[in-house]
């Protein structure tokens, strides 16, 4: 008998990330995915129709390899033409929205959970940029969902309930501690600071040697909502001791690309609740 046990619990947090989600959009209306959020003005439609397009990336560079190029060369081509990055999901979406977008982004999310659950963690696969293990690919897809699910959970004025897979991404944010300051042309001041954060489940989480004048302490919700950009730090609780560990958290970018800056203080926040989300 073959064990299908998945070798990745990652893809397991990946999944869970996906389906917590999907609860809170199950209930929405059709016209209700025109809601724009205060990501960029992104409407509920472009959140998912933009996870969905990198999902299926997902799924096709362990599986598909040819198909992967064609849709990374059509991006690649499209943002070099100067369309920006939510320009490039319209061709490959081809008007799919509201709910029948809910039901292909789940669908493909379920797909690609199942794919890297059996996959070799230390596999290597094509991206954007360097290849990466299938491990930092699945960590990547569920660092991405949670990200923008923020920007949907604060337009519908809900509260996520979090759980102790935010390590995952936690740990993505502790080891691009280096990546935000390169990727701005900047000098890596060493040593990265002491890490103490709270879990969810109130286990307390350890990073780096310990350095009373270089630390970051809080929640670790909200140091992920820092390095993830989706929150500016002066509207979370996290102490930062230190001029090193406070630049940090004002440029932290766990993410691969040029270099963004976070949101400025106050611009994102949990909306009042109100009828349908409006």
């Amino acid at each position: 008998m073959n064990d299908t046990r998945p070798t990745m619990p990652q893809a397991e947090d990946f999944r869970h990330e996906s389906r917590v989600l999907a609860e809170l959009l199950a209930p929405l209306a059709e016209d209700d995915y025109n809601i724009p959020t205060l990501f960029k003005g992104w409407t509920i439609n472009d959140v998912l129709g933009h996870l969905h397009m990198f999902n299926v990336a997902a799924e096709l560079t362990l599986n598909d390899i040819a198909a992967f190029q064609v849709l990374f060369g059509r991006i690649a081509r499209e943002l070099a033409a100067g369309r920006s990055m939510l320009e490039t999901q319209f061709s490959f979406l081809d008007g799919l929205h509201g709910r029948a977008l809910f039901d292909a982004w789940l669908a493909a999310a379920e797909r690609t959970a199942d794919l890297y659950g059996q996959a070799d963690p230390k596999a290597r696969v094509k991206w954007a940029g360097p290849d990466m293990s299938t491990l930092s690919a699945i960590t990547a897809r569920q660092m991405e969902t949670w990200a923008h699910g923020q920007e949907v959970f604060d337009r519908l004025g809900a509260v996520r309930l979090e759980s102790d897979r935010i390590r995952n991404i936690v740990h993505l944010g502790v080891n691009t501690y280096g990546w935000s300051f390169l990727n701005r042309g900047l000098p890596v001041p060493e040593p990265a600071p002491q890490l103490s954060l709270t879990a969810p489940s109130g286990t307390i989480w350890q990073w780096n040697t310990e350095q009373a004048d270089n630390a970051i302490s809080g929640l670790a919700v909200e140091f992920a909502q820092v390095v993830t950009q989706v929150r500016h730090i002066d509207d979370t609780a996290l102490v930062t001791s230190g001029p090193t560990a406070r630049r940090w958290m004002e440029i932290a970018q766990c993410f691969a690309g040029k270099p963004e800056d976070p949101p400025a203080r106050g611009s994102r926040h949990i909306a009042t609740p109100s009828p349908r989300g409006r």
